[in-house]
């Protein structure tokens, strides 16, 4: 069941925000988010956290520096999703700017699995580096640390995951979330991390007068990697706090004004969408996918090198390869999505498909011989959003080993990470592997196991999981006023910065339905009347054809076609309301 809670608004509150200047309906949906002076909504590039806060950021540029001085060989060690991808495009692009030699490795995630393995290790030594550069990954790699010690290989982690009871004997490591670290923002991303390593290892450089005028160097523009921090941070769904909000806002203006790295660039056009409109889901649902999708079916190397390469021309290519992929993406998921509803009473889970129904399991766990491993994050991800339940899919590992590696997704509620250390506990031996976070972790078991892991997960879930978080809850910002359906309000709202813990505007109206016609066979095409206004909406991957009248739940968007603009509603939730 999904139910509909509008957001508490302070009265005197948005009246102040309206009084220092801000829209009034901006006013009212920032108050409703916390926001109480319009300085907190202060995007400049000043705004910003500075470097120096964020602990051993100084060690991490002395450690650079160091390197760089001496040509010594750097590799950075790129995780596999957009937000690796881009860290890594950070640190490629801005140590070789500083002069540094600096060379990248991204493992296959399927051959190598997550992190600095000792495999990976024995891997990067074949290119003989000095210096290893873990990006978006390395804090749980006690072992991988470990064997480059071995080989006597420094290794710099710089990672936002939760550390776990070790830390890895690395020379440096740089995490917001390390115990002992008191930076202020804890949301930062892995390309965050590795953005502020930059600004202090441009800081350090300065010191050394390393850009002196007798040196022949000019200081880069660290600016110009915004567009790059702003790509892995949204991409990433980590919280936007202020300090992310600034970093977004900030790469989202040079996005619009043009000055934007030629893979990003390449990566809009191939979507069809024109930098100067971007927003931040654009960000996320339409640039971060394609990114995504290489490191899902394929290698992400291949977005790695759209983002590093300053020719127009390699990058559209590259960036029409992405687009293919991700088309092939959809096209697996789409069909790995329809096996998963008809397994769901089939592995025993109790479940309908419907999404406002209560006899979901409170944990499913869904398997296929012939699921694709890039792709059941996403498949999961699918299931959670329609049983309102945390999900793993798992698919077969590569090899004979009999494994299968499973990737889920979770609920507000229940930190499914630690139900994956209950089930660990309650059966030694069962987990082969597993890590990850509140919302999403990842596990590998043997096939044979499946049956007791389904079993023990339900059960822990069960038990972690209050009733009151079994209902799905969608957070409203009240009613929208009738002078506010317009394109230029669509426009006010998407020029803001919205993203995870600091969500998009949603409203709640009722209306009479006067149309309705079924698109693609999937998704809801209306006319929808409010007293005397009529307007046209659209609702994704429906599952019910609503009565005459209704309350929905909607974003107001803009709707191009044939080159005509019109505002729309897209619909998030429907309720049916008696005539």
């Amino acid at each position: 069941m999904t139910t509909l809670r509008g957001r508490r608004v302070s009265q005197r509150v948005q009246w102040q925000l309206e009084q220092q200047g801000l829209h009034p309906l901006l006013a009212r949906i920032y108050a409703a988010r916390g926001i109480v002076m319009r300085s907190e909504l202060d995007y400049e590039f000043q705004s910003l956290l500075p470097p120096a806060r964020l602990t051993h950021a100084d060690q991490a540029a002395v450690l650079l520096a160091d390197a760089i001085a001496k040509q010594a060989k750097i590799l950075i060690v790129a995780d596999y999703d957009c937000d690796g991808a881009t860290a890594c495009a950070v640190g490629i692009r801005a140590l070789r700017a500083f002069g540094a030699r600096v060379d990248y490795l991204v493992p296959n995630r399927f051959t190598y699995g997550y992190g600095l393995s000792p495999d990976i290790v024995d891997l990067a030594a074949k290119s003989s580096p000095d210096l290893i550069v873990t990006v978006d990954n390395g804090i749980a790699s006690v072992d991988g640390v470990a064997r480059a010690r071995e080989l006597g290989i420094a290794t710099l982690i710089t990672d936002h995951h939760l550390p776990g009871d070790e830390l890895p004997a690395a020379a440096c490591i740089v995490n917001p979330n390390q115990p002992g670290c008191d930076f202020p923002s804890k949301a930062l991303a892995g390309v965050g991390v590795m953005f502020y390593v930059m600004l202090a290892l441009r800081a350090e450089l300065r010191r050394r007068d390393w850009f002196s005028e007798n040196s022949g160097r000019s200081e880069p523009k660290l600016a110009t990697l915004l567009d790059l921090v702003a790509l892995g941070t949204v991409a990433d769904v980590v919280k936007l706090d202020h300090n992310n909000r600034v970093l977004v806002s900030q790469g989202l203006q040079r996005i619009r004004q043009g000055r934007l790295t030629p893979g990003i660039a390449a990566i809009f056009r191939a979507a069809g969408r024109a930098p100067a409109q971007a927003s931040s889901s654009d960000l996320g649902f339409l640039i971060g996918p394609r990114l995504n999708a290489a490191g899902r079916l394929a290698d992400m190397s291949l977005g790695i090198e759209c983002l590093i390469t300053d020719d127009p021309g390699r990058a559209m290519n590259i960036a029409q390869q992405l687009d293919a992929l991700n088309r092939e993406r959809r096209e697996i998921e789409a069909g790995m999505q329809e096996q998963a509803l008809l397994l769901i009473d089939k592995v025993g889970a109790n479940a309908t498909t419907d999404a406002d129904s209560d006899s979901a399991a409170t944990g499913v766990s869904l398997f296929d011989a012939d699921w694709h491993q890039g792709v059941v994050g996403i498949v999961a991800a699918r299931i959670k959003e329609r049983l309102h339940r945390p999900v793993f899919a798992f698919a077969r590992g590569e090899g004979d080993g009999g494994e299968i590696k499973g990737s889920g997704r979770s609920v507000p509620g229940l930190h499914l990470r630690d139900a994956l250390d209950l089930v660990g506990k309650r059966a030694p031996g069962l987990l082969l592997r597993f890590g990850g976070h509140a919302m999403a972790a990842g596990v590998t078991i043997r096939e044979c196991d499946l049956p007791r892991f389904r079993e023990l997960f339900a059960q822990v879930a069960e038990e972690l999981l209050a009733p009151a978080d079994r209902t799905r809850t969608l957070e409203t910002d009240g009613g929208l006023e009738s002078g506010y359906y317009s394109i230029a309000t669509a426009r006010l709202l998407e020029a803001e910065v919205w993203g995870q813990g600091f969500p998009a505007p949603l409203f709640e109206d009722e209306f009479i339905v006067e149309s309705q016609r079924i698109l693609k066979d999937k998704h809801l095409k209306m006319r929808l009347r409010k007293g005397t206004q009529r307007l046209d909406a659209i609702q994704f991957n429906f599952s019910h054809t609503p009565g005459h009248t209704i309350r929905a739940a909607y974003r107001l968007a803009i709707n191009d076609f044939n080159g005509v603009q019109t505002p729309q509603l897209m619909i998030e939730h429907i309720e049916h309301r008696s005539p």
